[in-house]
């Protein structure tokens, strides 16, 4: 289990091995994102993009699932305050095989929760020849290590 205390400033992850079909891309898009260019064929090959591509968003879920197989599940994750920044940076296409950089860019303790920690992630979407497809800075909120809480409160 990870707690606030493993994510140190600098630290590098690489995680995920994640296959986008044609199918699971129309499938999301009809769903949450119904535009012509990510679930009509004929509507996306006249498009400026050429083709079939990822809504962002889906692009986004992706990414989200992961992360959570990458590290979350494995630490004492509490969630996220938010996102400071999404970027969009080429289309994903049926075919590519995406995966996760990740930096540990800060972190934090709040004064009102001594129990938790905050930890800001640079995240980077690749495909498999390196293209970058997405980034996004977010945080998330972790516990802290039981012992560290324990000897803080024995401290004050």
């Amino acid at each position: 289990m990870k707690y606030w205390e493993d994510f140190e400033v600098g630290t590098q992850l690489e995680f995920g091995k994640k296959t986008v079909t044609e199918e699971e891309i129309i499938r999301y898009a009809e769903k949450f994102d119904p535009q012509p260019f990510h679930i009509d064929k004929e509507a996306a090959a006249e498009h400026y993009y050429r083709g079939i591509i990822a809504s962002g968003w889906h692009t986004a879920a992706m990414c989200m699932r992961m992360m959570v197989d990458g590290y979350l599940l494995d630490a004492a994750s509490n969630g996220s305050p938010g996102v400071e920044e999404l970027r969009w940076k080429q289309p994903v296409r049926p075919g590519e095989t995406l995966h996760v950089k990740a930096e540990v860019l800060d972190r934090s303790l709040p004064k009102s929760r001594p129990e938790l920690g905050f930890v800001k992630f640079s995240h980077k979407v690749f495909n498999q020849d390196g293209d970058l497809k997405m980034t996004m800075v977010s945080s998330g909120m972790f516990s802290r290590r039981p012992s560290d809480i324990k000897t803080l409160e024995a401290n004050q």
